[in-house]
């Protein structure tokens, strides 16, 4: 006992000081989670030399992935600033866009909005805009931000791939290691080791790759129709479709309905339908393909674990918050089938 409790204090120490690190350290587990395939297969190519395989796979992964996101970092940027300054100066004002709309609402709205006991949409309207204002300056003040600690940024980069090469190079001793001491049956034990790494690798590369095809046909709907800030809209859709159901409509709704508003009619029903058909149907088809489908969570469950995950632990929950939501229900399952999982041989993490 004495033993147990000095083991989990010292856990809980060294768990404290990897904090400051921690998006480093999670990045490189999921990272190496997510590239473990293209490892092994490299690593049979150089004749199992682990140190050239790790080294090569990591090359990779910044070229491929960490390469495009600077670039993509560096042109959001610069638009934030841009869309800030504009806000300061009056030229972008959602107060105008907003009375713009109200002028040409049909009597039946206005009506509605009174029913309602929106009985000042006006004032209402003003409000929203004056939330819509602060928020464009804080994304400008955190932008600023980010550049004042783009030291403590590389640092904790720098980190990221240096414990990726090890975890890429070292990651089946590491998990062969973690299945010994975790106090589980080997079944058991197994069991979960694979669905964390299933629903991380689910979570990850459906997640990113539905954001990503978002946000192009957002920004590419956007450019064409000559919105200002189309790479930042494009961004924020990209985020947004971390969200099931809702997703990247938050943004390309109000824009339609504005163009339809203010008579630009063709350009807001191009947009809608762009919206409905194109970028709303691209997450209906992709998501249950290569989230629901890995992970067996149902929209509803990422829907909730994913916005709690994200107001826990920033960006870093959207892999989190629907990781832990499948332990969750893998291991009440693994409770109520303990026989039947046992005898399930299951997939090596």
């Amino acid at each position: 006992m004495v033993f147990l409790t000095l083991l989990a204090v010292i856990t809980a120490g060294f768990a404290w000081v990897l904090a400051p690190y921690f998006g480093a350290v999670f990045w490189a587990t999921v990272l190496a989670l997510l590239f473990a395939p293209l490892h092994r297969r490299i690593l049979r190519r150089v004749g199992q030399r682990d140190n050239l395989a790790a080294l090569l796979t990591l090359t990779l992964i910044v070229l491929a992935v960490c390469l495009p996101l600077a670039l993509i970092s560096v042109n959001l940027v610069g638009e934030i600033i841009g869309i800030a300054q504009k806000i300061r100066s009056g030229e972008i004002n959602f107060s105008a866009y907003g009375q713009q709309i109200l002028h040409v609402l049909p009597n039946w709205a206005s009506d509605a909005l009174e029913h309602l006991g929106l009985t000042s949409p006006r004032g209402v309207l003003d409000n929203i805009s004056g939330a819509l204002a602060q928020g464009g300056q804080f994304l400008a003040s955190r932008t600023l931000t980010i550049g004042q600690n783009t030291f403590q940024f590389l640092v904790g980069f720098v980190v990221m791939l240096y414990l990726l090469f090890f975890f890429l190079r070292d990651g089946a001793r590491l998990a062969a290691l973690l299945r010994r001491s975790i106090p589980l049956g080997q079944a058991q034990t197994h069991y979960l080791l694979s669905k964390f790494a299933t629903v991380v690798r689910a979570t990850v590369k459906g997640n990113i790759l539905i954001a990503l095809t978002q946000g192009v046909l957002g920004g590419i709907a956007f450019t064409a129709l000559s919105i200002q800030g189309a790479v930042f809209w494009g961004v924020v859709m990209a985020f947004l479709s971390l969200l099931p159901a809702v997703g990247a409509a938050l943004v390309w709704a109000p824009v339609a309905v504005y163009l339809l508003a203010t008579g630009s009619v063709w350009q807001g029903v191009a947009l809608a339908l762009w919206g409905t058909i194109v970028i709303s149907l691209s997450d209906s088809l992709l998501r249950p393909l290569l989230v629901g489908k890995n992970t067996r969570l149902p929209d509803y469950l990422v829907l909730v674990s994913t916005l709690g995950g994200m107001s826990l632990f920033g960006i870093n929950g959207f892999v989190i918050g629907p990781t832990i939501a499948a332990l969750f229900v893998a291991a009440w399952a693994l409770f109520n089938d303990a026989d039947q999982i046992a005898e399930s041989p299951g997939d090596d993490p």
